[in-house]
């Protein structure tokens, strides 16, 4: 496969993973996951990381992957390529894994003493891409490997920071998030 046809792959793949966290923060608000408890002095992942926005997160993230599996055959057409479709379960692992990853990097984060919204360069970036595919792996494992080649997986790992970066900003501006990371 091409490098055109390696990319397109990489972003068709990750879109339901790309989508639940932008998802959840326009849900927005609602009960903290956490109870507002505290480890260590620290709260355990702080007031961004709701059950509300969780939930929102994996529906809009699973939705998207069963709107990509119904235009997937005419998407192919468009752009010369064979995109994958999604088994449900596929959709399901992608969206609430990458929750979890944006989760656990909450944990993280807090552990390490930083503030909601403080950077962390390298885990915001790809901490939503770990849980995604680890969770596409252990839901839809065939599928997972005839999907997620060495080239796609390398490709999600370059373009991944690019659009992540992207997208912040573009929420920073449009008074959507707080931070622009």
């Amino acid at each position: 496969m091409d490098v055109f046809g390696v990319l397109v792959t990489a972003i068709w793949v990750m879109l339901p993973a790309y989508v639940p966290n932008n998802a959840a923060v326009l849900a927005g608000g609602g009960r903290p996951i956490d109870g507002g408890r505290t480890m260590g002095g620290r709260r355990v992942l702080g007031d961004g990381k709701t059950w509300r926005g969780t939930l929102a997160g994996t529906l809009a993230g699973t939705a998207v992957a069963v709107g990509l599996s119904a235009v997937a055959g005419v998407a192919s057409g468009v752009v010369g390529r064979p995109l994958s479709e999604f088994p449900l379960l596929a959709g399901v692992g992608l969206a609430f894994g990458a929750m979890l990853g944006d989760i656990g990097a909450s944990f993280l984060k807090r552990r390490s003493g930083r503030e909601r919204g403080a950077a962390f360069p390298g885990l915001d970036q790809l901490d939503f891409v770990v849980g995604a595919l680890a969770c596409a792996f252990v839901l839809a494992p065939a599928w997972f490997v005839q999907t997620f080649t060495l080239p796609v997986l390398v490709a999600i790992l370059v373009v991944t920071p690019l659009l992540h970066v992207v997208t912040n900003v573009v929420a920073y501006v449009a008074g959507l998030k707080n931070e622009p990371w």
